[in-house]
């Protein structure tokens, strides 16, 4: 579960859906495993050989070492640099790193508002708070760095950890541990961007070392893999052979918040005004707010929307010069709407956006409810998805649930996913992307219509209903080939 805890899109909403989506199938009991990403973790509660073992500790002092651990999320219980070497000597000494309980009973709220509430409705409130969960008290970055520091002396060293109680185990990324020998380890793999395309990450060195080296210790310790796309699993599969035969694709399933619902366009000036990007570092460069009172006087807004983290992978720079062009040739009133979080090497992009913010035709949103979201997508001329690479890409599939029109970049995994259902271009052709998005937005174009009608039927594929059967049927299958090996 540790991507829940650190963002909205992306890996931590696929991580709450698949949750909640394993939480739903017959024949499978899920857990979850709550695992910081820098934060040494309070001790859960004691556990026995199978899961929900109860423990003796007096009901009080059950709550205080609970209470605590909901605490060590936010003020690490000691030094992550000790929690690793203590971690090695255990390793050395044949010891496993044990899982603890952390019973949610009494902790709903921090359950539902840490892990879920960023993704989920309401509705599932029960389904994911009423599971059991363990504690991880190694932070996963100390995992990956004592890997990485053993690797300098000659060899990788990856922690075990105790999951004796489980059958598989699903991690969201390559996972830098070791499981026990009846476990099954399924690495959810996203895509192998860090050691593809390690020219467009944060902190390139680490991040590239730390994937790299824990998705081979995953391939050869036998691990199981279940990719967001084709596209992915090609690219797995170019880097490590012999995992061809454990690797499968399972396609990310979109969100239930995302559905087509009639709604007003006169809403979207609305949405815009309160949920503008007021951050500090987007006032260091423009007050975007200073001509907002201006939209939508005269009638409904015109615009492009892009909804994705603000990072130069996600091709901001092409989409903004393209819709310059369109603005200055043909579409005068055309706005521009970018919906994401601030990621990594963002400040060159707000750099080029600031005229425009300050002028009032571009606005940057952030924290935008999926109800807002389906408006949005709804009303957008279209909803560009400018990439240079991507292991699945939300947004476009968002946008055809709820009646929208994609224009996409020409990647493998866009025309895998989005299929006949996007208008596509070069992400590296300015020219290129703006007489593809012109063909969709055209006043006299039936192309928006007919990719609105497509974008109907190919984005049911990856409806819940669609994927959790596929996930039902992978993890049964799972479970006859090691029985037949036991």
């Amino acid at each position: 579960m540790r991507p829940a805890l650190d963002g909205h899109a992306g890996i931590p909403q696929e991580t709450r859906l698949l949750f909640r989506g394993l939480r739903t199938l017959d024949g499978i009991d899920a857990e979850g495993l709550i695992q910081s990403s820098g934060h040494v973790l309070g001790k859960g509660l004691p556990t026995g050989s199978t899961a929900g073992t109860s423990t003796t500790l007096p009901i009080d002092q059950q709550l205080n070492r609970l209470s605590k651990t909901v605490i060590s999320l936010q003020q690490s219980v000691g030094s992550p640099f000790l929690a690793a070497y203590f971690m090695l000597l255990k390793h050395i000494v044949g010891g496993d790193q044990q899982l603890t309980k952390f019973d949610a009973t009494h902790f709903q709220d921090f359950i539902w508002r840490a892990l879920f509430a960023r993704t989920l409705p309401y509705d599932d409130f029960a389904t994911v708070t009423h599971a059991n969960f363990r504690i991880a008290q190694v932070p996963w970055t100390a995992m990956h760095r004592a890997a990485l520091i053993t690797k300098m002396l000659g060899y990788p060293v990856y922690p075990r950890l105790n999951t004796a109680d489980f059958d598989v185990m699903i991690a969201e990324t390559p996972y830098p541990a070791r499981v026990s020998g009846n476990t099954t380890l399924v690495v959810r793999y996203h895509d192998a961007i860090p050691i593809l395309m390690p020219h467009t990450i944060s902190d390139k060195r680490y991040h590239q070392a730390s994937h790299y080296h824990a998705l081979r210790c995953n391939v050869s310790s036998g691990a199981h893999f279940a990719c967001v796309s084709d596209a992915t699993r090609r690219d797995l599969i170019s880097i490590f052979p012999q995992a061809e035969a454990r690797a499968v694709t399972i396609h990310n399933m979109v969100s239930h918040h995302y559905f087509a619902e009639e709604s007003n366009a006169d809403r979207v000036p609305e949405i815009i005004r309160n949920r503008l990007n007021v951050s500090s570092e987007i006032r260091k460069v423009a007050h975007q707010a200073k001509n907002i009172d201006e939209l939508g006087r005269e009638g409904t807004v015109d615009y492009l929307l892009m909804v994705s983290t603000i990072e130069p992978r996600k091709n901001h720079q092409t989409l903004l010069s393209a819709w310059e062009l369109l603005k200055t040739e043909r579409f005068p009133n055309l706005k521009l709407v970018i919906v994401g979080m601030l990621g990594w090497h963002h400040e060159s992009i707000i750099k080029k956006f600031q005229p425009w913010l300050e002028r009032g035709q571009l606005f940057m949103l952030e924290d935008v409810p999926a109800a807002e979201l389906r408006v949005l997508y709804r009303h957008a001329r279209a909803t560009v998805c400018p990439s240079f690479g991507e292991g699945f890409d939300f947004s476009g599939v968002e946008a055809m649930r709820c009646g929208g029109a994609v224009a996409a970049s020409d990647i493998g995994v866009h025309r895998e996913i989005y299929d006949d259902a996007a208008e596509f271009f070069s992400p590296y052709s300015v020219t290129a992307a703006a007489d593809a998005i012109a063909h969709v937005i055209a006043t006299d174009s039936v192309r928006r219509q007919d990719l609105v009608t497509r974008g109907a039927t190919v984005a049911a594929r990856y409806a819940p209903e669609k994927i959790l059967p596929v996930w039902q049927q992978y993890l049964m299958t799972l479970n006859t080939q090691k029985a037949h090996v036991d």
